[in-house]
């Protein structure tokens, strides 16, 4: 196991970060106690958590002020202290998307959650002095330095939390469905409750919509928790985990934490029996487990 390795998994082992993540989950579980804030820096209206994405500002700013002062070249320091005040200011809404994304963790993912934020400080920290040292006409590059390396170490730690633990991503990635229509009931077993039904690995929410038998993805695209399990509110479910809520035909998300929308399965009636498929574009999906030899994807034969 390379050290890095070594390093990440003690810290997502460390028990004794719990006690901090707690308090700290606590205090933002108040501060960020409106739905309607939460669903904003959820990121719903963009498809995609707000968090990586909002990151790039002052992460480029912040950076970019390091590259000039690296440069040596002394007409170039009021850009760098102007673009470390870019930086700055645009770190607060960046910091609270991650704080709203970090609330929804538990165990590993919490612990792993709480250092990022904490290398991110700081950085932020030191980037705040290096200002403040340039406003006061010194050159503000040793803390400018520290700055960099803290963000450097909290965006490897963001890096294995989205691409190492998933966190933000769409829990359905690898979730593939029947491609041909596959006999799941009953028709008359279906009404307008909630009713979850196995298809090999994937479960699938069935119910009625209208009258109309609709069938979405069991698993919530957010954290992966059993829909079937939730509310009905009209023609939405509510995830019974962190109260996401998705339309029932269509599978969009109509209120977050969630950001994804839910995968939707044809549906068709054939002799009092419900029938399903769900036919995928998507190559990581359509092959979770690696390709079959007579399922090779077309163009890499």
């Amino acid at each position: 196991m390379r050290a890095s390795e070594q390093v990440v998994d003690r810290l997502e082992r460390a028990q004794a970060l719990d006690p901090v993540a707690g308090r700290v989950n606590a205090f933002w579980s108040t501060a960020l106690r409106s739905q309607r804030l939460r669903d904003l820096l959820s990121g719903r209206q963009l498809g995609h958590p707000l968090h990586p994405a909002a990151v790039l500002v002052p992460a480029g700013t912040l950076l970019s002020a390091t590259a000039l002062d690296l440069t040596g070249d002394p007409g170039l320091r009021p850009a760098a202290r102007r673009l470390i005040g870019l930086g700055l200011l645009s770190a607060g809404p960046t910091a609270l998307a991650g704080w709203s994304d970090w609330l929804d963790t538990e165990g590993a993912e919490r612990r792993v959650g709480i250092v990022h934020a904490a290398s991110n400080a700081a950085g932020l920290v030191s980037y705040g002095a290096s200002w403040w040292q340039r406003h006061r006409g010194g050159s503000g590059l040793a803390a400018g330095l520290v700055g960099a390396a803290a963000l450097g170490l909290g965006g490897w730690l963001g890096g294995h939390l989205a691409y190492a633990l998933g966190v933000g991503v769409d829990t359905t990635a690898f979730h593939h469905g029947p491609a041909d229509w596959t006999d799941v009931l009953a028709a008359d077993e279906v009404t307008t409750a909630l009713r979850q039904v196995d298809i090999g690995e994937v479960s699938v929410l069935l119910t009625r919509v209208e009258g109309r038998i609709v069938a979405i993805d069991n698993r919530c695209t957010h954290r992966g928790g059993p829909l079937a399990d939730g509310e009905r509110d009209g023609d939405c479910v509510v995830c019974p985990w962190h109260a996401s809520r998705f339309d029932l035909a269509t599978g969009d998300v109509r209120q977050g934490p969630a950001t994804r929308p839910q995968p939707v399965y044809e549906v068709r009636e054939t002799a009092g029996r419900v029938e399903i498929r769900r036919c995928e574009i998507r190559a990581l999906r359509a092959n979770p487990a690696g390709p079959a030899p007579d399922r090779v994807l077309a163009g890499r034969r």
